[in-house]
């Protein structure tokens, strides 16, 4: 008999849904941050996004009886850490890299995440399963076509990125699992907050290079004045955020990482949605193909995962 891929614990169809949710959440708040990113510095909306989000979590917390104290701080906290050190390494290496290639080495993490979840975790991951990871991956290639000459050791932020990610989510799985999911949305925006605190006051008070500072103003200016649209804007993000946060927890809770970061993919059919949405950007041929193999990918792991369920995982799974 084969030893089961999915805990009697594990709720996959459940996790599945939670993660697409909370992709099209972040998609939605990317596009937003496009719009504002040429006015507002990362420090900016790391702070303002979670001073909105936190409230909104508290309020979450006292009406649905959650906890918002973490059991092990230590843990809790080497999360967060690992999440906000792969945002600043994304977004860091993106005035050297168009935003398509740069995507495409952040989602790399899949294939991290499912070679250290074999590794640590011992989980088994399945051909089949394999071959969906790799079939994303290609997918999303096809969609952001990435091209040699474009590659530089700028692709070293992305792919750091996609790697802490990967640490992050498998600590979530291992570390984290009995965690209040709220706890650690919780968490990871009060360091949201200090980060974008830190980074206020350092780009403040601190006098860098003009070269430096026209070649990442994202990273290196400070405080910009705000109209009431703005308010507005970053409040929406903060609600994002909070579904965001919310949602990659408790999906990387209830199901195994390597199936769950598979349908991270489906950030880019979101991201694809909105580009239509706010910036008429229409998806050609190429990149419907590149849809459709993301769409694939899903399928063939989460297939390849109920093939070892017993019928009373079946059960657990939904």
């Amino acid at each position: 008999m084969h030893r089961a891929q999915v805990s009697h614990t594990d709720q996959v169809t459940l996790g599945i849904l939670i993660i697409l949710a909370s992709v099209a959440a972040l998609a939605l708040g990317d596009a937003t941050i496009k719009l504002i990113s040429a006015d507002f510095s990362l420090w900016q909306i790391f702070a303002l996004r979670s001073a909105f989000a936190i409230p909104c979590i508290i309020l979450l917390a006292i009406l649905a009886k959650r906890r918002l104290r973490p059991t092990a701080p230590g843990w809790v906290s080497l999360r967060a850490l690992l999440l906000v050190t792969g945002w600043i390494a994304y977004y860091g290496a993106l005035p050297w890299l168009d935003l398509g290639t740069a995507a495409v080495a952040v989602y790399t993490n899949p294939i991290f995440t499912a070679l250290i979840t074999a590794a640590v975790l011992n989980e088994r991951v399945t051909p089949i399963q394999w071959l969906g990871i790799v079939i994303g991956f290609i997918g999303v290639a096809i969609i952001l076509r990435p091209t040699d000459a474009q590659f530089s050791w700028s692709l070293l932020g992305p792919i750091t990125g996609a790697l802490l990610y990967s640490l992050a989510m498998i600590l979530t799985r291992s570390k984290c699992q009995s965690e209040d999911y709220v706890s650690l949305a919780f968490t990871l925006h009060i360091a949201f907050i200090v980060t974008g605190a830190i980074g206020l006051v350092l780009t403040t008070f601190l006098t860098l290079p003009s070269d430096v500072t026209s070649q990442i103003p994202f990273l290196t200016t400070g405080w910009a004045a705000m109209a009431a649209t703005d308010w507005a804007l970053m409040a929406g993000l903060g609600l994002l955020g909070m579904a965001f946060t919310l949602g990659v927890a408790r999906a990387y809770q209830i199901a195994p990482p390597h199936i769950i970061a598979t349908f991270d993919y489906g950030y880019v059919g979101f991201a694809l949605l909105w580009g239509v949405v706010f910036f008429s950007e229409y998806p050609n041929a190429r990149g419907i193909l590149g849809m459709g193999l993301v769409i694939t990918a899903g399928l063939m792991v989460a297939l390849g995962a109920r093939r070892y369920q017993s019928p009373l995982q079946h059960s657990a799974g939904g």
